[in-house]
């Protein structure tokens, strides 16, 4: 009888050991949890293939100071400028593999993706960059961010490195002037065809490269922002520069669809937040840069700068505005006319 009892009296101490230790165990699995979210913060590989200084670049450092400030612990933010983790050419094949998390690339980049952002190419679309701007916050170009979702690729911002201007061996006032010419292009079929349109030929070149095949001949002239052709000292090498503000170069900020809905929604709520301060702030330096870049360029008197007339401008568009009718299918006459309505002529 007593061996019994106590029988009994061991199996109830077990049982209120094993409930004590299963009730102290669920106690500590959501501190476990949590010092393993700490040892493991979300890495963020953000790589881009221009310099630090540049507004891309900034905006890259920027983003990471913000995560760092605001997200410490949680995420950490690695930028990988000039190419150094991947180029031009397989920057976004290595987004769409989980090879790196954030990239800023031109928006011509993404035309094996989408045809819809061809309309940031299109010549004169645009009467300055303030239009642009204006698009960009329109329903119809914030859709377009989410253009290519369904190859993985998912947008978060529009950042902006200004307008367009032409260089070229010989002085360049009228469309016509540009017949027989040689351009550095990037890889953009509607660029292709708006020097065509001028009778012009192209090469699809890295922008790094234009120096060194325009001081060779291999090319005859190039198109840029001010700060693109002060930083590459174009120049240097280019007699002339005609100040057309034909188009923007704009990049989109990107990410992995996949990886961003992994992010927990707090956490990517505040990344948001971030990234629309760092677009502001990317786009302002832009502004800054040309300004200073231009004034710098003709304070050097290394090429002559030819602001044309209204009339001479009105000429160019007038030129290449059968591109747009061109692109029309591809883009969508419904981002076209959206495009166009942001314009206040």
């Amino acid at each position: 009888m007593q061996a019994s009892r106590r029988s009994i009296c061991n199996r109830k101490g077990m049982c209120m050991f094993k409930s004590l230790l299963c009730f102290t165990l669920a106690a500590l699995l959501p501190c476990a949890a949590a010092l393993a979210d700490a040892k493991a913060p979300i890495v963020i590989k953000f790589s881009h293939v221009v310099g630090e200084d540049t507004p891309k670049g900034k905006g890259a450092l920027l983003f990471k100071q913000l995560v760092e400030e605001r997200l410490e612990g949680a995420v950490v933010v690695e930028v990988y400028p000039n190419s150094t983790l991947f180029g031009d050419a397989d920057e976004v094949g290595a987004l769409r593999e989980g090879k790196v998390q954030m990239l800023a690339p031109s928006l011509s980049k993404f035309e094996a993706y989408t045809k819809q952002l061809q309309v940031f190419d299109l010549p004169f679309l645009f009467d300055d960059l303030e239009a642009v701007k204006r698009f960009q916050k329109r329903d119809k170009s914030r859709e377009l961010l989410h253009s290519m979702s369904a190859q993985g690729i998912y947008g978060l911002a529009y950042w902006n490195n200004g307008m367009k201007q032409l260089t070229a061996n010989r002085e360049l006032r009228k469309p016509e002037d540009a017949k027989g010419l040689v351009f550095r292009i990037q890889p953009s079929s509607v660029l292709e065809a708006q020097f065509g349109q001028l009778g012009a030929k192209t090469v699809k070149m890295p922008f790094a490269e234009a120096f060194k095949a325009l001081q060779a001949g291999t090319i005859q002239g190039t198109e840029g922002p001010w700060s693109n052709i002060a930083s590459q000292k174009v120049d240097t090498v280019q007699p002339f520069i005609s100040e057309l503000n034909h188009g923007s170069l704009s990049y989109m900020l990107v990410s992995s669809k996949t990886f961003w809905a992994s992010i927990p929604y707090q956490v990517r709520s505040e990344l948001e937040a971030i990234i629309e301060e760092v677009s502001y702030s990317v786009s302002k330096d832009a502004e800054t840069l040309n300004n200073n870049a231009r004034a710098g360029i003709i304070a050097a008197g290394k090429t002559q700068v030819i602001t044309l007339t209204a009339q001479e401008r009105a000429a160019w568009r007038t030129a290449l505005s059968p591109v747009w009718k061109t692109y029309e299918a591809e883009i969508g006459a419904d981002v076209l006319r959206a495009a166009q309505a942001v314009n206040r002529r």
